[in-house]
């Protein structure tokens, strides 16, 4: 808006007028329609031949009295000539100093149009004449009103345009994370910045995941604004989703694949001439990094490959197979799996901040490569380098950014046993976690975890094909594990009176926070996460309410 009131300005200067200056609301400045255009005025430009002329520099608020032309003019709607400004007592008495200062700058004659457009009064533009010493005349008046209403026009556009703008940038801000859930897998910065032409759909997330593991996701939605917006969230509610799940990287990504052709579907309709063109396209990074194998899986859907920063600052681009957009449906993607050195920060970034039709492709990673090759950097600083040293001045695509630094959990605080299928060894499994969690200083918890595995050690013996392996991890909580070679996951199940079994998981569920499935190669693993203090202070079953041991019978 106040580069369309400049160029109105640079317009009338000086071929209608030595000097304009446009006053604006602060409410139409915000892309506001203005309730009371008379309050709250900014002087928003100040034009002329001379740069020293004394008017109300831009920036600061005009207070005006209602006998001036400028609040006559915007108060009636109409356009006031004011031909000889030494006898204008209504625009001598607003500030008699500075108007003889401005007389004697030989301006001598004033026109005062509202900046009128749809009904609605938006400003004042004020046209004076200095050089030439007859004065305004109706022909002049003429002119300038039709300045006037036609950049009026143009304000009131940008002024919605800056609306529908701020609009769409609170719902992209509200749809991205405000904060991260706390985890110890990876130190995180970030940062977004919406294009200088509109919002798009980029997007990031962090997932904690079972084991100590967490997500790491990047996402992109072709276009600019509220569409954009839209469908960004429902995709990053869609990858939280199928995250929960703890799937593979490939899988996720399969997931949003049919997820956006199925919103493509039921956004055109079964007219294809309709002119809906649905999502249009959508690209995705998923990578899963498991702090105690040091493991970091990922697989993309289009998307730009990720930075990689070795610990002594050397900077590498993986060769990820780049896999299809989301949305084309019927090709597969492809996981890549790196060994990742403790202090390795992974950077994860949308299209926006390496392509830009003012600089070479080329050009643009060396940049980001130079920015990102200082090791033992905090993620904020490599956050705050990149976006002065890579990102366009004027960016024509959103960005988003994503750093991750890497922790290792350690091994002193990870127990595992190998076991056959024995049910006979379940005992000595309770012993060996028992002297663990001692070791631990995690007394307080051990009869509940005690309990918790020898039902999950148990289901697998039951149900499931050795060998089991058990394992223990201590980091915000501690999660219990049981692997076995099967496929068959258990379920949560209310049994009845007379069942001999099908309670071990409620017992599960009662004693740990979380719970649940996740499949491997070689066949599953049953995990639990456990609080690493009981509520109260109590230990054992305290969790579990006396209602609930009641309607347990056989326990």
């Amino acid at each position: 808006m106040s580069r369309t009131a400049r160029e109105l300005a640079e317009m009338a200067v000086p071929r209608l007028a030595d000097f304009v200056t446009i006053d604006l609301p602060e409410a139409v400045l915000r892309g506001d329609e203005p309730t009371d255009p008379t309050k709250d005025l900014h002087r928003t430009v100040v034009h002329g031949i001379r740069d020293d002329c004394p008017f109300y520099p831009a920036g600061e608020r005009v207070h005006l009295r209602p006998t001036t032309p400028q609040l006559r003019c915007l108060t009636s709607g109409r356009t006031v000539l004011e031909p000889d400004l030494r006898s204008a007592a209504g625009w001598v008495s607003q500030d008699r100093s500075a108007a003889q200062r401005i007389l004697s700058h030989n301006v001598h004659s004033l026109i005062a149009v509202p900046l009128l457009a749809r009904g609605i009064a938006l400003g004042i533009a004020s046209f004076y004449r200095a050089q030439d010493p007859a004065p305004f005349g109706d022909d002049d008046r003429s002119l300038a009103q039709e300045l006037a209403t036609r950049a009026a026009i143009c304000i009131d556009n940008a002024r919605r345009y800056t609306r529908e703008h701020a609009m769409v940038l609170a719902l992209q801000r509200s749809l991205l994370p405000q904060g991260f859930p706390e985890q110890n897998a990876v130190e995180v910065a970030h940062r977004y910045m919406p294009a200088e032409s509109g919002v798009g759909g980029d997007w990031f997330d962090v997932i904690p995941l079972s084991s100590a593991r967490v997500a790491l996701v990047v996402g992109d939605v072709v276009g600019h604004g509220l569409h954009a917006a839209a469908t960004m969230g429902r995709l990053r509610t869609a990858a939280r989703n199928f995250a929960e799940l703890d799937l593979p990287p490939d899988e996720v990504l399969t997931h949003l694949d049919n997820l956006v052709g199925r919103l493509d579907r039921e956004e055109c309709g079964d007219d294809p001439f309709a002119g809906i063109t649905g999502i249009i396209g959508a690209t995705c990074l998923y990578a899963i990094y498991d702090p105690t194998s040091q493991q970091c899986t990922m697989a993309r859907a289009g998307h730009c490959p990720p930075a990689l920063v070795r610990p002594d600052g050397t900077v590498t681009f993986p060769d990820l197979p780049a896999g299809p957009p989301l949305g084309l449906g019927g090709l597969p993607f492809e996981t890549a799996e790196f060994h990742l050195a403790e202090g390795s920060q992974l950077v994860l970034y949308t299209d926006g901040l390496i392509e830009d039709r003012d600089r070479d492709f080329d050009e643009a990673l060396e940049q980001l490569r130079s920015a990102l090759a200082h090791p033992n950097r905090p993620p904020e600083e490599t956050c705050r380098a990149v976006v002065e040293s890579v990102v366009p001045e004027h960016p024509d695509d959103d960005i988003a950014l994503l750093v991750a630094r890497t922790h290792v959990l350690d091994p002193h605080r990870i127990a595992t046993w190998d076991l056959p299928a024995d049910p006979a060894l379940v005992s000595s499994v309770r012993s060996a976690v028992t002297r663990k969690l001692a070791e631990w200083g995690l007394e307080e918890i051990a009869f509940s975890t005690e309990l918790l595995l020898s039902e999950l050690v148990t289901n697998a013996v039951r149900y499931g094909s050795g060998p089991i392996q058990v394992r223990l991890l201590y980091d915000r909580t501690l999660t219990c594990e049981v692997a076995d070679t099967s496929s068959t996951a258990p379920h949560l199940r209310h049994a009845a009176t007379t069942d001999e079994g099908g309670r071990g998981l409620f017992l599960v569920a009662q004693l740990s926070q979380s719970w649940g499935t996740r499949y491997t190669p070689e066949g599953k693993v049953i995990w639990a996460e456990c609080p690493l203090e009981v509520p109260g202070g109590k230990s054992g079953l305290a969790e579990l309410s006396l209602d609930d041991i009641d309607d347990i019978p056989a326990i």
